[in-house]
C-alpha cells in the first residue's frame, strides 16, 4: 500500500472528470459536507477515490 493513494486531490477530480479546476473544487467541497454531515472527517481540497466513484459512477467499491 505504500504507493497507493487514497486520496484524491481537486486537480486529480478535475483531470478524471474531463472539467474546470474551479467545478471540481466546488465539487469536492460539496462532497466532503456530505461525508462531514455522516460523521466523517474531511480533507480540504481531497476526497476519497472510493467515495467519489460511488457518486459519480455508482460503483459501491474499487475491488481489485
Amino acid at each position: 500500500m505504500a504507493n497507493y493513494h487514497y486520496m484524491m486531490s481537486a486537480d486529480e477530480v478535475a483531470q478524471e472528470l474531463n472539467c474546470s479546476k474551479s467545478y471540481a473544487y466546488k465539487l469536492v467541497k460539496k462532497l466532503n459536507q456530505e461525508l462531514a454531515a455522516q460523521g466523517y472527517i474531511t480533507i480540504a481540497g481531497r476526497i476519497p477515490k472510493t467515495y467519489l466513484a460511488k457518486k459519480i459512477y455508482g460503483y459501491e467499491s474499487l475491488k481489485n
